[in-house]
C-alpha cells in the first residue's frame, strides 16, 4: 500500500547537520513546499542565521514526536539504516544521504521497509539531479558499449576538512563514501550487471586507525565486457594532479568532463561542476584522419552545490506530491552500494570478489 500524498507543506525533521545536512536544511527552508518542524544533531552545532529560529533537538525520538511527513537523515553511514527504518515506522517518508547503509543487508532492510509501509525513500545521489551529469550520461550511452569508465575524486584536505574526513573514516572508507556516486553513474550508462570487483587501499596517515585507509581504488567488470576504475583519497598528502577524472570510452569514441583551469579539490563546487563536456568520435576517413572534430559542449550556468541540493529536495517534494514510483531509484542505490562494499571487502581481504 502506498502512503497518500500529503496536503499542505511537507513537514520536515532534518537530523544530522554537518556539511550536507545544513545544505539540505537550507533547501527545505527556501522551498515553500516544505515546513521545517525541527532540526536535530547529536551535538550542538552553529546554525546559519536563516535556520536559527527553528526548534533544535539532539534526540531523534523527540524530532519524530513532532509527527513530520518527511525525515531527512544526514548522519554518519552506520546510523542510516536504523534511523531510516524508525522514521518510516513512525509514519514519515525518508530522504537519506548516501551511502544508504553500511552493509548491503541493511540497505535491503531499509528498502523492504519502504515497500512494506508504502513510504517514499530517496537516497542522496545528487548527481542525478545535475543537468550537466544528465547530459554526460546521455552522451556516453549514445556511444554504445562496451565501455571503459575512468573516474576519480581525490580531495587534498587540511584543517576542518581533514577533521571531517577522519570522522567519516571511522565508519566509511573514501572508496565507499564517494564511490557510490560514480558507480551509480557507471550503472546508468551500461545496463549490464557488475560481475567482478577488485579493490586496493592504503593507510597514508598516522592520524587514522591502523584498520582504516584514506586512499583506495577499485576495478569492476560488467557482464557486457565493460570495465570501470574508480579512485578516491582524502588527506593533506593527496595530490592535486588529475584529482578529478571523469572519462568514458567505447569503440565509437569517448566522452569526457574537462575541468576549468585552476580548479581545486578542496572546493566542494568542483565535485559536481563539469565546465565542459568533450565528445570525441572514433570514425576515420580513408586517409586515416578523424572524420569529425571533437564537440565541446559548454556547461556554463550550471548550478552550484547549494542550488543542486535545492534541486534534489524539489525531487523529494515531487516524489511525495506526485506519488512517484521510486522502485528503480531504490534498487539502483542498493546495487551501487553492493559494488563499492565488495571493493572494500576485496581491499581488506586482498582478493577478487565475485558478485
Amino acid at each position: 500500500m502506498t502512503a497518500a500524498p500529503t496536503a499542505g507543506p511537507i513537514r520536515v525533521f532534518a537530523y544530522g547537520l554537518g556539511q550536507m545536512g545544513l545544505s539540505h536544511a537550507l533547501a527545505y527552508h527556501r522551498n515553500p513546499g516544505f515546513e521545517i518542524v525541527a532540526l536535530g544533531n547529536r551535538s550542538p552545532v552553529a546554525l546559519p542565521g536563516e535556520l536559527a529560529a527553528y526548534p533544535f533537538t539532539g534526540d531523534f525520538e523527540a524530532g519524530l514526536a513532532g509527527k513530520p511527513d518527511l525525515v531527512a537523515i544526514s548522519t554518519y553511514t552506520d546510523s542510516h539504516a536504523d534511523l531510516a527504518i524508525r522514521a518510516m515506522e513512525a509514519g514519515a517518508h525518508v530522504f537519506v544521504e548516501k551511502p544508504l547503509a553500511a552493509t548491503v543487508e541493511d540497505a535491503e532492510r531499509v528498502v523492504e521497509t519502504a515497500r512494506r509501509l508504502g513510504r517514499k525513500l530517496v537516497v542522496g545521489y545528487i548527481l542525478r539531479h545535475h543537468p550537466s551529469w544528465v547530459e554526460f550520461v546521455s552522451r556516453a550511452r549514445a556511444l554504445g558499449g562496451p565501455y571503459v569508465f575512468r573516474m576519480n575524486l581525490n580531495q587534498q584536505s587540511s584543517g576542518p576538512a581533514w577533521e571531517i574526513h577522519k570522522a567519516l573514516m571511522r565508519s566509511t572508507s573514501p572508496v565507499v563514501d564517494c564511490g557510490v556516486h560514480y558507480l551509480d553513474v557507471m550503472l546508468q550508462i551500461t545496463d549490464a550487471a557488475p560481475v567482478e570487483v577488485r579493490g586496493m587501499g592504503l593507510r597514508l596517515s598516522p592520524e587514522i586507525a591502523e584498520t582504516q585507509v584514506n586512499y583506495g581504488h577499485l576495478q569492476v567488470l560488467f557482464a557486457d565486457g565493460s570495465l570501470g576504475w574508480y579512485e578516491a583519497g582524502w588527506g593533506p598528502m593527496i595530490s592535486e594532479t588529475a584529482f578529478f577524472v571523469k572519462d568514458v570510452m567505447s569503440p565509437n569514441g569517448s566522452v569526457s568532463i574537462v575541468m576549468d583551469e585552476g580548479a581545486r579539490s578542496a572546493d566542494i563546487d568542483t565535485h559536481t561542476k563539469t565546465a565542459t563536456i568533450r565528445i570525441h568520435g572514433a570514425a576515420l576517413t580513408a586517409d586515416g584522419s578523424f572524420a569529425a572534430p571533437d564537440e565541446l559542449v559548454s556547461m556554463a550556468g550550471e548550478p552550484g552545490h547549494q542550488a543542486l541540493c535545492e534541486r534534489e529536495q524539489q525531487f523529494v517534494l515531487d516524489a511525495i506530491r506526485g506519488d512517484h514510483d521510486l522502485e528503480r531509484h531504490m534498487s539502483d542505490a542498493v546495487r551501487s552500494l553492493a559494488v563499492v562494499l565488495a571493493a572494500d571487502r576485496s581491499m581488506r581481504e586482498r582478493r577478487i570478489v565475485t558478485l
